[in-house]
This record gives C-alpha cells, structure tokens and sequence, in this order.
C-alpha cells in the first residue's frame, strides 16, 4: 500500500512539473514572439493599464484593511500597506516617463528607478509578510499592529528607494542583447521566492487570498520575465508586462473579496446564533417571533411556542464543575436541533433557558413534541441525566405580542417547577413532570 501511494504521488508531481515545463516553454515562445514584433502601443493604453493598476491596488489595500480588522491577520494587514505604497509609486513612475516624452527627453534608453522601485518593493514586502507572520507572536491589539506595519513598510520603502538611488551605474536598456532590461530580472527573482513561500504556505492555510497570493505572485515572476525582454517604451513585451501586472492585483482583489464576503457571513451568523450550541440566540428568536406574528395575523393560522428549562444546571456544575454543565446544554441543544423541523426555529433563550417555536402548531402538537424532547434526554444514555421543564404557549389564545407569548409561556414553565403541576404530565417521563 506504501509503495501504491509513493508511485501515485510521484507520477503526480512528474505531471506538474511536465506541465509547468510546458506552460513556461509557451510562455517564453510568446515573449520571443512579442519582442520580434513591430506593435507599439498608444500612450493612453499604457496611461490606462497603470490607472486600472492603481484602482486595483487601492481597492485590494482597503479590502485587506477590512479582512484585517476582522481576522487580526498580519499578512494582510503588511500587504495592503504594500499594495498601497506601491501603487502610489507606479502611478508616480507612469506620470515621470510621459512626461519626460512631453519635454523631448527620450526614456527609452533607460529604466524607470521609480517603476524599479515599486516593483521591488511590493516583492520584498509579500516575502517579508510571512517572515513576520512566522515569526511574531499573535497580538490583538490593533493600533500596535498598525504602527508595527508602517514602520516594516517604510523601513523597507526607504532601503528598496536607497539602493536604487544609490547604485553607481544607470539603469539602461541594452536594445540587442539577451535581456535587455536586466535590471528587471531581480524583482523577477525576489517574486519567484515569494511564489514558492506562499505555495509552501498552502500546506496549513488555503483560504481564498493565499491561493491568489500564489497566483499573483507568479504572474509577477512572468511580468518581469516579459519586461526584460523589452527593448523600448510601449512595445509588445513592455505592455505584456503591464497587463500581466494588473491581472495579478485582480487575483489577489478577488481572492480577498472573496475571504471577505465568507468573513461577513460568519459575522452575521455568530451574530444571530448561539456560540455553545449552534442554535439561534435571543435576538433571533424575538426576530423569528414578530415576523410569524406578522405572517399569522394575515393567514389566521395558529403557532407554539415552547419554552424549556434546564433542570438543576447549578447543582451539575457544583458537582461535575462547568465543563459537564456546559455539554448538558450542548445536550440540549442537539436534542433541540434534531426534533424540530426545517420551518420551526430552537433557540437558547438565556443561560439554561431554551425555546423552540413551532410554525402551524396548535398546543397538542406543541406537547408531543415536548414529549419527544423529553424522551430523549432520558434515554440519551449519558451521565449525568438532565431534565427540563416546559411551559407552552399558543397564538392567539395566550396572547398576540411577543411580551404575552413569552411571559405566558413563562408562567406555564415555572408554575411547572414550582407546583409540579399535571398539566404537563408524560406517561412514563419523568423528566417532564
């Protein structure tokens, strides 16, 4: 069986690495061809690849702002700084080259340091996101995150800006060699290291931007891949690359609205449910209560409302401690959730209260299934047993708001407790007397 799955995991990785062979053997077959080719495009098709750029940029940093007051998420609270900043850069790089063509001075003999400037640093700051994220310690504290962030961020602004002002030599275009933006082949590899960190970064996360991260980044690789092979300003390579750098912040944009939209899902569940049973909380269950008030009232049918009572949670917590008290109500809880139906709604109503209403319920349905609830916890077979005590109350008959529903239902389950009136008597249940 070892050998089996050994086999079966080589020949997958023979099959990726045969088709990245491929795909990088088409990708270089396509600059070749680009470069050969006589297209030069207009100014305002490159003036609108870097506003589309920076829109993108801009709207990824303000999502990621979001996902990160949401999750506390480093990384991305590093990278939308870093998209931010890069952005304003590119855009800078962009208004200095068309204008140095607007004063006659020719910027195709050279590299743009601004545009050098910028790409490296989003490519040192997405390597230097998972350095810190690795190694720093978890921390909730927003305004220290922020201010630990902008000083990584411009720290590394500030290096990537001084070695490239301070190299000795210029940044040219070297028309009829090999790569004739050399230069352009160092973001090249700086993005490659992030691709493979944030490949190896899917073994313990896979949401939906650290997949795009890895997309993006290699898009990144071949934008500088394509770049270097430019030979002057807004020919076939040099646009390739601008397209190819635009595309990879759609993905990582997507990826991100993607993560957040789930996260704002989750939000609004955790804010209408019950974290320890999963049922629906206090706020829900007077939500689901006023709207079938509303719908009963034009369809004249009537509803139950039961309301449960967790018997002597205090004495099991004092005896067992409050790990058994809290899964007697999870107990509860499941008991809830497996006896109702798709249309009624079970909720925690307060600590060791429970609800349950029932759509199109009148009160002898409302009673056999507070029977059923109360078999079943007498026969779940776990220790300790739990009870409950119910009370009931109907639509219209016991009231037309949600304040005498409840309160008459309130009544019915203490007078229960107190008395141990028969109104509520099982045969054969103790637990419901």
């Amino acid at each position: 069986m070892r050998v089996r799955v050994r086999t079966e995991g080589f020949f997958q990785t023979l099959r990726l690495w045969i088709a990245g062979a491929i795909i990088f053997a088409a990708f270089v077959a396509l600059v070749w061809a680009l470069r050969r080719s006589p297209y030069i495009a207009d100014p305002y098709l490159d003036n609108y690849l870097q506003m589309a750029g920076g829109l993108l940029g801009f709207t990824f940093a303000a999502n990621a702002m979001v996902r990160f007051k949401g999750s506390h998420d480093r990384l991305s609270l590093i990278l939308a700084f870093g998209f931010l900043l890069s952005g304003l850069i590119e855009a800078g790089a962009s208004v200095s080259v068309y204008r140095d063509i607007g004063l006659s001075i020719s910027p195709l003999q050279y590299v743009s340091v601004a545009w050098m400037s910028g790409r490296t640093l989003l490519a040192v700051l997405l390597i230097v996101a998972l350095i810190v994220e690795r190694r720093s310690d978890s921390s909730r504290e927003s305004t220290r995150e922020i201010g630990i962030a902008t000083l990584i961020v411009g720290a590394a602004a500030y290096l990537v800006s001084a070695f490239y002002f301070a190299l000795p030599v210029t940044l040219g275009i070297y028309r009829h060699a090999f790569f004739p933006r050399i230069w352009d082949l160092l973001p090249a590899m700086l993005y490659l290291a992030a691709t493979i960190g944030y490949q190896q970064r899917l073994r313990n996360t896979s949401t939906s931007l650290d997949k795009a991260l890895v997309f993006a980044a290699g898009m990144n690789v071949a934008c500088h891949l394509a770049m270097s092979q430019s030979e002057r300003l807004l020919d076939a390579p040099f646009i390739f690359a601008h397209v190819l750098m635009v595309s990879s912040y759609a993905v990582v944009l997507g990826g991100t609205l993607l993560d957040n939209a789930k996260l704002f899902d989750q939000v609004s569940h955790l804010a209408i449910s019950d974290p320890l049973t999963g049922l629906a909380n206090h706020r829900r269950l007077i939500e689901v209560i006023e709207s079938e008030l509303q719908r009963s009232r034009r369809t004249g049918r009537e509803f139950a409302l039961l309301l449960l009572d967790l018997d002597g949670l205090k004495a099991i917590n004092d005896r067992y401690g409050h790990l058994v008290g809290s899964r007697a109500i999870k107990r509860l809880g499941d008991v809830l959730r497996s006896q109702c139906r798709s249309m009624d709604t079970a909720a925690r109503y307060g600590g060791d209260e429970f609800a349950v209403l029932l759509t199109e319920a009148t009160e002898d349905p409302a009673l056999r299934v507070a029977a059923r609830i109360c078999e079943r916890l007498a026969n779940d077979g776990q220790e300790p047993q739990i009870t409950v005590s119910v009370g009931v109350a109907v639509y219209p008959r016991d009231g037309e708001t949600v304040e005498k529903l409840l309160g008459a239902a309130d009544r019915a389950l203490y007078g229960m407790k107190r008395h141990q009136t028969p109104r509520f008597r099982i045969e054969n249940v103790a637990a419901c007397l």
